[in-house]
Order: C-alpha cells, then sequence, then structure tokens
C-alpha cells in the first residue's frame, strides 16, 4: 500500500479505528475522517502510539450534514491529487426518531446517503487512481431490512432497527447499482458484512433498554480487529482489484439478501438518492 491514500470515515473507535490502523501497517497514508479536530488528533496519537512512522492525516465532516460532506470532499480535492481507497465505514444506531438539518431520519442519512453522498462528491480524485476501491460497510441486518420507498425517513412508523436494517440493505443496493451505472470500468465498488462486533455503536444514542441489550449482545462479538479484516483485505488484496459489486464476509463473497438483489429496488433507490441529495449528474461523463 506504500503511495497509496486511504480515507477512512468513522475511524476514532471501533472498526474503523481498527481499519485505519491496519491500512497504516501496510504502509498507507491514511485520512481519518472524524466530527472535530480534537477527535481527530485522539485518533492520530492513538495510532502513533503504536505505529510511530504511521502517515496519517484528517478530515472533518459531521456525516449527518451534507453542507459539511461537500465542504469536506472540496477540501480534500484541494489537498489531494488522488484517493486510492475510500472506506465508508462509518455508521449510527438511534432508538428515537429525529431529523437531521436537510430534514432526514439521522440513520438514513448517516448510514446510507452519507456513503452515496461521499462517494460521488470524490469520484475526481478516485478515478485518478490506478486501481481505485470503494468498500462500504453494511451488515447482515439488511436480510431483514425494506426500503419503504413511500417514507423512508419512517415517520409514520419508527423503530431504530427497522431504520438500521433498512440503511443497511440500502448500502447493498447501492453497491450494486453502482457497479451496474459506473462510466469508470476500473472502479471497484464492495458492500462489507463486518459480523457481530464489540463496539459501543449500541450505547451512544439508545434507550437503556436498548443499551443493556447491545451490552448482553455484545459479549459474544468479535473484537474490532477481525471486524476491519474483510474491508482491509478488499482494500489491499491484488485478487480482488476489478471484482466489482458484490457482498463480503470473512474475506469471501457472500450470497446477499433477495431483497438486494432486486434490479428494480436498487434503480428506485439511486434515483431516490440522488433526489435527496440534489445531485442531477452522479458519474461525469
Amino acid at each position: 500500500m506504500k503511495n497509496k491514500t486511504c480515507l477512512v470515515t468513522g475511524a476514532n473507535t471501533g472498526i474503523g479505528l481498527a481499519t485505519a490502523k491496519a491500512l497504516c501497517k501496510n504502509g498507507a497514508r491514511v485520512i481519518v475522517s472524524s466530527r472535530s479536530k480534537e477527535k481527530a488528533m485522539r485518533t492520530m496519537d492513538a495510532i502513533r502510539e503504536e505505529l510511530p512512522d504511521a502517515d496519517l492525516d484528517y478530515a472533518l465532516a459531521d456525516l449527518s450534514s451534507q453542507r459539511e460532506i461537500r465542504k469536506m470532499a472540496a477540501g480534500l480535492k484541494n489537498s489531494y491529487s488522488k484517493l486510492d481507497v475510500l472506506i465508508n465505514n462509518a455508521g449510527g444506531w438511534f432508538s428515537t426518531f429525529a431529523l437531521t438539518e436537510d430534514g432526514i431520519e439521522r440513520q438514513w442519512a448517516i448510514n446510507h446517503l452519507a456513503p452515496f453522498l461521499l462517494t460521488q462528491q470524490l469520484l475526481p480524485l478516485l478515478i485518478q487512481s490506478e486501481d481505485p476501491r470503494i468498500i462500504t460497510v453494511s451488515s447482515d441486518s439488511h436480510f431483514h431490512g425494506k426500503i419503504h420507498f413511500d417514507d423512508v425517513n419512517l415517520r409514520q412508523n419508527y423503530h431504530g432497527l427497522r431504520a438500521y436494517a433498512q440503511s443497511k440493505l440500502a448500502n447493498v443496493l447501492f453497491t450494486r447499482e453502482f457497479e451496474r451505472r459506473k462510466t469508470e470500468r476500473k472502479l471497484s465498488s464492495y458492500a462489507v458484512q463486518p459480523g457481530l462486533v464489540k463496539t459501543d455503536i449500541g450505547l451512544k444514542h439508545t434507550l437503556s433498554l436498548h443499551g443493556l441489550a447491545w451490552k448482553i449482545r455484545r459479549l459474544t462479538g468479535k473484537s474490532p480487529e477481525r471486524g476491519a479484516e474483510t474491508s482491509v483485505y478488499l482494500a489491499i488484496s491484488k485478487e480482488v482489484g476489478g471484482i466489482s459489486g458484490a457482498y463480503w464476509d470473512k474475506c469471501k463473497q457472500k450470497n446477499q439478501s433477495k431483497k438486494a438483489n432486486s434490479s428494480e429496488d436498487a434503480s428506485r433507490l439511486w434515483e431516490l438518492s440522488k433526489e435527496m441529495c440534489g445531485i442531477d449528474t452522479y458519474f461525469d461523463g
């Protein structure tokens, strides 16, 4: 990975931090995406405690805000001539319903629309790479998901698990449709199942009962390092370059859900996502 640049969103803790460390170990320059400079500096200090020579940079954005995503992408395009790997790792889980500044339900905004928009904004950098790769962290929760096209914000029937499963299904459909529509054949996209991992995702913005349930459930989970293995493999492996549009688990392709195989839903979701992000043309040319 020497001379390659990778951006990892949600790199402050958990799977994202483990992913960033592993990429640094393999010689990559790693840009950690964070909501604040303070958090970014703590992340880089933590990595350098283990890897003093790690090549690190940071970029700032609250990924629930489309304005901030565009601002971060603009800054990266001013600072870098290419991006080799984009890992859309950041994710959220919320017990209660709330809308972002853009009027979008938070899990839909962070887990799906942020990867959709950030990828589009960084395409000018990605296509400058010889072997650009886009890795989006999904979940087997997508097997329980359904895209509520008439109410993706789930205003009428919100539940944290329903919103999460919907957003993870959207990740897989996005990866599938990206492969179908891309205009640069060298772009490779992957959706990843990290497995049940011992992280704090179920504790940060949850009701006490939901937090207790997550504490119990994660007892059987794997370490963040193991949870990051497939993302890291897809970022560095020479064998998977050009194998694009599939769902991956344990460093192997895996069958996705029947709903994730729907060409109609994938196309419909793409058009809805463009509308919600204010995008006219996703791919230049």
